[in-house]
């Protein structure tokens, strides 16, 4: 008989990340690209892996068929394992029958038989849309130093954007004494990065209780945490001090992929002592031209590169023409950008085409009023045609004919 698990992993990927925009039209969020070989999904997956943990239930919902295929059996991950492994849970594969995950606490009440099936001690609760290295199981020894009945992780972030997070006030010894949900005026800068440890018992209790109560929006940080709190259960905070994005809109996944160009950043992807594996393709090695002019940038397998690269993250099998420009931009896979282009400060997703001389993006220094900046973002497939001009801020998912 296989021995049980001390801990498993409860990856939450279910998200839509509407506010990606087109970049999550057809896919999940978590199966969106990043860093030039990766996707957001290989992050809390690799940490897993890195940290022990070898069972790893993924809960997708929305457009989950990329996402899915993209996981396989998990080989890439190491999770490829007769006890455990890597698991794909679907809201329709469960009990219930069509029941869609309503919220996060919902979401994982729909899974208590997949849990129950391993016996754990602990759940580690994960999302699937954040860029960071992270070391569960130092977490999970803090959970057990404490006698804690639930850890959450935290990291204190600037106080301008504190109000878009869930914020504790923590005394000190780590104990959480007040929870604000994304509050108008925050009291704390002290954010939820959305990393959980439960003992599992005590978490079952909770979530039936949460599921029996009609007035509950069956959310962990809204519902579940908070009845936790009122009932003095032992709740408290793990600080955390890396590299974490939470790449939910089109500027956090941009600034993310151009944080991996900044030597000021510590978010080291060649880190061999903790890997960030992935499923990626194998491409020839990419190609540079005599004419061509790279300047720190990270130039991915399978490139062909003629034209002038500045500070931007080109994926697989991204051709860039003779006489081109992409500055300041993320360059999905199998994107062609033609003779005379220029692309910056944008988001090119895969397989797109932009055509001789047509402009995509502007620089903020070439605005007259910065609020009518902001990244360009060309979904998947489209063709912007000879001369077209993209204005800043657009999201443009059909193709623009040519202006010549």
């Amino acid at each position: 008989m296989a021995r049980k698990p001390e801990c498993i992993a409860m990856l939450l990927a279910g998200g839509q990340g509407s506010r990606l925009g087109i970049l999550t039209k057809n896919i999940a969020k978590p199966a969106v690209p990043y860093g030039g070989k990766y996707r957001i999904i290989d992050f809390p997956l690799s940490n897993c892996v890195n940290s022990g943990i070898y069972t790893v239930g993924v809960l997708t919902q929305y457009q989950p068929l990329e996402l899915n295929d993209y996981i396989g059996n998990g080989q890439s991950w190491d999770l490829d394992r007769v006890d455990g492994g890597v698991h794909i849970l679907s809201p329709y594969q469960q009990i219930k029958g069509t029941e869609w995950y309503k919220g996060t606490a919902n979401a994982i009440y729909q899974n208590i038989n997949f849990i129950e099936r391993y016996d754990p001690e602990y759940v580690l609760i994960l999302s699937g849309d954040h860029i960071y290295k992270m070391d569960y199981s130092e977490m999970i020894d803090y959970h057990k130093e404490k006698n804690a009945d639930c850890t959450i992780a935290m990291l204190e972030v600037p106080w301008d954007e504190a109000s878009r997070f869930g914020l504790m006030i923590v005394n000190d010894d780590g104990s959480i004494s007040e929870f604000e949900e994304k509050p108008k005026n925050p009291r704390s800068n002290k954010a939820s990065m959305g990393v959980y440890v439960f003992n599992w018992k005590k978490l079952r209790k909770y979530l039936i209780e949460d599921e029996a109560n009609a007035n509950s929006g069956n959310d962990f940080g809204h519902d579940v945490i908070p009845a936790m709190h009122s009932n003095g259960e032992r709740m408290f905070a793990y600080q955390f001090d890396g590299y974490w994005k939470d790449v939910g809109t089109i500027n956090s996944l941009w600034d993310a992929n151009l944080d991996l160009l900044n030597p000021k950043v510590d978010l080291d992807l060649d880190d061999d002592s903790w890997k960030i594996y992935s499923k990626t393709p194998v491409a020839p090695p990419h190609f540079v031209g005599s004419n061509a002019k790279v300047e720190n940038s990270m130039i991915t397998e399978g490139c062909e590169i003629d034209g002038n690269i500045d500070y931007s993250v080109l994926f697989a099998n991204v051709i860039v023409e003779e006489g081109a420009q992409v500055n300041y931009s993320i360059v999905m896979p199998g994107t062609v950008i033609k003779k005379g282009a220029k692309v910056q400060y944008s988001i090119v997703a895969e397989n797109s085409v932009i055509d001789e001389n047509a402009v995509v993006g502007k620089s903020p220094e070439e605005m007259g009023n910065i609020d009518d900046w902001g990244v360009a973002v060309i979904g998947s497939g489209v063709h912007i045609g000879k001369g077209a001009v993209v204005e800043p801020k657009a999201m443009i998912d059909s193709d623009v004919g040519g202006a010549e």
